[in-house]
Protein backbone atom coordinates (compact mmCIF):
# COMPACT_ATOMS: atom_id res chain seq x y z
CA UNK A 1 0.00 0.00 0.00
CA UNK A 2 2.85 2.23 -0.68
CA UNK A 3 1.33 6.08 -1.31
CA UNK A 4 -0.51 5.69 1.86
CA UNK A 5 -0.39 8.11 4.89
CA UNK A 6 -3.33 8.19 6.78
CA UNK A 7 -4.96 4.89 8.59
CA UNK A 8 -8.44 5.83 9.95
CA UNK A 9 -9.30 3.33 12.37
CA UNK A 10 -12.70 1.59 13.82
CA UNK A 11 -12.43 1.06 17.74
CA UNK A 12 -14.70 -1.88 18.67
CA UNK A 13 -14.39 -5.13 17.17
CA UNK A 14 -11.43 -3.58 15.40
CA UNK A 15 -8.90 -2.73 18.02
CA UNK A 16 -10.71 -3.71 20.43
CA UNK A 17 -13.46 -6.38 22.42
CA UNK A 18 -15.60 -4.40 24.40
CA UNK A 19 -18.47 -6.75 24.21
CA UNK A 20 -18.04 -8.34 27.99
CA UNK A 21 -18.63 -4.92 29.14
CA UNK A 22 -21.16 -4.09 26.43
CA UNK A 23 -22.94 -7.24 27.82
CA UNK A 24 -22.67 -6.40 31.29
CA UNK A 25 -24.33 -2.81 30.91
CA UNK A 26 -26.96 -4.47 28.55
CA UNK A 27 -27.72 -6.73 31.66
CA UNK A 28 -27.59 -4.31 33.82
CA UNK A 29 -30.55 -2.25 31.64
CA UNK A 30 -32.84 -5.00 31.25
CA UNK A 31 -32.54 -5.97 35.50
CA UNK A 32 -33.54 -2.04 35.84
CA UNK A 33 -36.66 -2.51 33.32
CA UNK A 34 -37.21 -5.28 35.26
CA UNK A 35 -36.45 -7.79 32.11
CA UNK A 36 -34.63 -10.84 31.52
CA UNK A 37 -31.44 -11.25 30.86
CA UNK A 38 -29.32 -12.54 28.60
CA UNK A 39 -25.76 -14.57 27.99
CA UNK A 40 -22.98 -12.86 26.76
CA UNK A 41 -22.81 -14.94 23.74
CA UNK A 42 -26.66 -13.61 22.91
CA UNK A 43 -25.28 -10.02 23.34
CA UNK A 44 -22.84 -10.71 20.89
CA UNK A 45 -25.07 -10.86 18.33
CA UNK A 46 -27.03 -7.33 18.77
CA UNK A 47 -23.13 -5.48 18.76
CA UNK A 48 -22.00 -3.98 16.22
CA UNK A 49 -24.61 -1.22 14.79
CA UNK A 50 -24.06 1.33 17.83
CA UNK A 51 -25.66 1.48 21.01
CA UNK A 52 -29.10 2.24 20.12
CA UNK A 53 -29.04 -0.85 17.97
CA UNK A 54 -28.02 -2.74 20.91
CA UNK A 55 -30.61 -1.60 23.16
CA UNK A 56 -33.28 -1.87 20.29
CA UNK A 57 -31.91 -5.42 20.20
CA UNK A 58 -32.48 -6.28 23.89
CA UNK A 59 -35.87 -5.03 24.49
CA UNK A 60 -37.18 -6.75 20.96
CA UNK A 61 -35.45 -9.84 22.37
CA UNK A 62 -37.02 -9.78 26.25
CA UNK A 63 -40.33 -8.66 25.28
CA UNK A 64 -41.22 -10.31 22.10
CA UNK A 65 -42.52 -7.27 20.71
CA UNK A 66 -40.79 -4.12 18.86
CA UNK A 67 -40.32 -1.35 21.53
CA UNK A 68 -41.37 2.35 20.59
CA UNK A 69 -38.72 4.89 19.79
CA UNK A 70 -39.50 6.31 23.33
CA UNK A 71 -38.87 3.18 24.99
CA UNK A 72 -35.51 2.70 23.42
CA UNK A 73 -34.73 6.46 24.22
CA UNK A 74 -35.32 5.75 27.41
CA UNK A 75 -33.89 2.22 27.90
CA UNK A 76 -30.60 3.63 26.38
CA UNK A 77 -29.95 6.68 28.97
CA UNK A 78 -30.18 3.63 31.15
CA UNK A 79 -27.79 1.77 29.31
CA UNK A 80 -25.00 4.87 28.69
CA UNK A 81 -25.54 4.83 32.82
CA UNK A 82 -24.31 1.31 33.30
CA UNK A 83 -21.99 1.15 30.54
CA UNK A 84 -20.66 4.38 32.39
CA UNK A 85 -19.77 2.70 35.47
CA UNK A 86 -18.34 -0.62 33.68
CA UNK A 87 -16.76 0.60 31.11
CA UNK A 88 -13.14 -0.70 30.22
CA UNK A 89 -12.97 -3.13 32.88
CA UNK A 90 -13.65 -6.60 31.14
CA UNK A 91 -12.56 -4.79 27.56
CA UNK A 92 -9.26 -6.29 26.30
CA UNK A 93 -7.25 -5.24 22.76
CA UNK A 94 -7.34 -7.86 20.18
CA UNK A 95 -4.53 -10.02 19.48
CA UNK A 96 -1.54 -8.17 17.84
CA UNK A 97 -2.85 -4.77 18.46
CA UNK A 98 -1.22 -2.78 20.60
CA UNK A 99 2.19 -4.24 18.83
CA UNK A 100 0.93 -3.66 15.14
CA UNK A 101 -0.49 0.35 15.92
CA UNK A 102 2.82 0.92 17.61
CA UNK A 103 4.97 -0.23 14.30
CA UNK A 104 2.45 1.41 12.07
CA UNK A 105 3.31 4.72 13.94
CA UNK A 106 6.76 4.25 14.05
CA UNK A 107 6.44 3.40 10.63
CA UNK A 108 5.68 6.71 9.76
CA UNK A 109 1.80 6.40 9.37
CA UNK A 110 -0.62 8.66 10.97
CA UNK A 111 -3.19 6.93 12.93
CA UNK A 112 -6.85 8.35 13.42
CA UNK A 113 -9.83 6.98 15.51
CA UNK A 114 -13.25 7.19 13.84
CA UNK A 115 -16.02 5.13 16.17
CA UNK A 116 -20.02 5.43 16.00
CA UNK A 117 -19.23 4.90 19.91
CA UNK A 118 -20.50 8.42 21.93
CA UNK A 119 -17.25 10.09 22.62
CA UNK A 120 -17.53 10.27 26.12
CA UNK A 121 -16.64 6.89 26.39
CA UNK A 122 -13.58 7.04 24.06
CA UNK A 123 -10.80 8.07 26.18
CA UNK A 124 -11.06 6.44 29.27
CA UNK A 125 -10.58 3.16 26.92
CA UNK A 126 -7.84 5.24 25.05
CA UNK A 127 -5.89 5.84 28.63
CA UNK A 128 -6.06 1.98 29.70
CA UNK A 129 -4.77 0.59 27.07
CA UNK A 130 -2.04 3.73 26.81
CA UNK A 131 -2.95 4.69 23.48
CA UNK A 132 -3.99 7.69 24.06
CA UNK A 133 -1.25 9.56 22.48
CA UNK A 134 -1.47 6.96 19.36
CA UNK A 135 -4.07 9.11 17.51
CA UNK A 136 -3.39 12.24 15.83
CA UNK A 137 -7.32 12.66 15.74
CA UNK A 138 -10.48 10.77 17.36
CA UNK A 139 -14.16 11.26 16.35
CA UNK A 140 -16.73 9.64 18.58
CA UNK A 141 -20.29 8.52 17.28
CA UNK A 142 -21.79 11.97 18.36
CA UNK A 143 -19.00 14.17 17.69
CA UNK A 144 -20.23 15.55 13.90
CA UNK A 145 -23.96 15.64 12.77
CA UNK A 146 -23.20 12.01 11.10
CA UNK A 147 -21.50 8.60 11.65
CA UNK A 148 -20.48 6.00 9.90
CA UNK A 149 -21.76 4.86 7.08
CA UNK A 150 -22.05 8.45 6.37
CA UNK A 151 -18.71 10.01 4.68
CA UNK A 152 -18.70 12.84 6.76
CA UNK A 153 -16.29 11.65 9.61
CA UNK A 154 -13.78 10.40 7.22
CA UNK A 155 -13.62 14.03 5.07
CA UNK A 156 -13.72 15.41 8.41
CA UNK A 157 -10.59 13.82 9.77
CA UNK A 158 -8.59 14.01 6.81
CA UNK A 159 -9.09 17.97 6.18
CA UNK A 160 -8.49 17.89 10.17
CA UNK A 161 -4.73 16.59 8.96
CA UNK A 162 -4.72 17.65 5.78
CA UNK A 163 -4.17 14.42 4.09
CA UNK A 164 -5.53 13.92 0.87
CA UNK A 165 -8.14 11.54 0.64
CA UNK A 166 -6.43 9.14 -1.66
CA UNK A 167 -3.48 9.00 0.60
CA UNK A 168 -5.89 7.72 3.06
CA UNK A 169 -7.26 4.16 4.35
CA UNK A 170 -10.37 3.05 6.21
CA UNK A 171 -9.70 -0.01 8.25
CA UNK A 172 -12.62 -1.98 10.60
CA UNK A 173 -14.93 -4.87 10.61
CA UNK A 174 -18.34 -3.76 9.94
CA UNK A 175 -19.69 -2.92 6.70
CA UNK A 176 -20.48 0.92 8.39
CA UNK A 177 -16.89 1.10 8.10
CA UNK A 178 -16.73 -0.52 4.78
CA UNK A 179 -19.28 1.68 3.28
CA UNK A 180 -17.98 4.93 5.01
CA UNK A 181 -14.80 4.30 3.09
CA UNK A 182 -16.58 3.82 -0.07
CA UNK A 183 -18.37 6.65 0.74
CA UNK A 184 -15.79 8.76 1.19
CA UNK A 185 -13.78 7.53 -2.18
CA UNK A 186 -11.33 5.77 -0.18
CA UNK A 187 -9.86 2.16 0.20
CA UNK A 188 -10.88 -0.05 3.07
CA UNK A 189 -9.34 -2.77 4.53
CA UNK A 190 -11.96 -5.30 6.23
CA UNK A 191 -11.03 -7.58 9.63
CA UNK A 192 -13.35 -10.17 9.68
CA UNK A 193 -13.14 -11.19 13.41
CA UNK A 194 -14.83 -8.38 14.70
CA UNK A 195 -18.86 -7.30 15.22
CA UNK A 196 -20.46 -7.80 11.27
CA UNK A 197 -23.56 -9.01 12.83
CA UNK A 198 -23.37 -12.11 11.40
CA UNK A 199 -21.98 -11.49 7.84
CA UNK A 200 -19.01 -12.16 6.57
CA UNK A 201 -17.06 -8.51 5.94
CA UNK A 202 -15.88 -9.62 2.48
CA UNK A 203 -19.31 -9.38 0.84
CA UNK A 204 -18.92 -5.74 1.22
CA UNK A 205 -15.97 -5.55 -1.16
CA UNK A 206 -13.28 -3.97 1.07
CA UNK A 207 -10.22 -3.29 -0.99
CA UNK A 208 -8.45 -6.03 0.88
CA UNK A 209 -9.76 -8.13 3.95
CA UNK A 210 -7.88 -9.76 6.85
CA UNK A 211 -8.48 -13.21 9.37
CA UNK A 212 -5.63 -11.18 11.88
CA UNK A 213 -4.60 -7.71 12.64
CA UNK A 214 -1.04 -9.23 12.48
CA UNK A 215 -1.77 -9.84 8.56
CA UNK A 216 -3.02 -6.26 8.10
CA UNK A 217 0.18 -5.14 9.70
CA UNK A 218 1.87 -7.21 8.00
CA UNK A 219 0.48 -6.15 4.18
CA UNK A 220 1.13 -2.10 5.26
CA UNK A 221 4.23 -2.54 6.19
CA UNK A 222 6.28 -3.77 3.42
CA UNK A 223 5.68 -0.49 1.15
CA UNK A 224 7.74 1.47 4.06
CA UNK A 225 10.46 -0.92 4.50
Amino acid sequence: MGEKSLLIFDFDGTLIDSVPDLAEATNMMLSQLGKPTYPESEVRNWVGNGSRKLVERALTASSQVPPTQQQISDAQEVFFEAYEQTSGTKTVAYAGVDKGLKQLQQAGYILALVTNKPIRFVPKLLQSFGWQDLFAEVLGGDSLAEKKPDPAPLHYVCGQLRVNPNKAVMIGDSKNDILAGQNAGIDTLGLSYGYNYGQDIRDFNPTQAFDDFASLVAYLLPAND
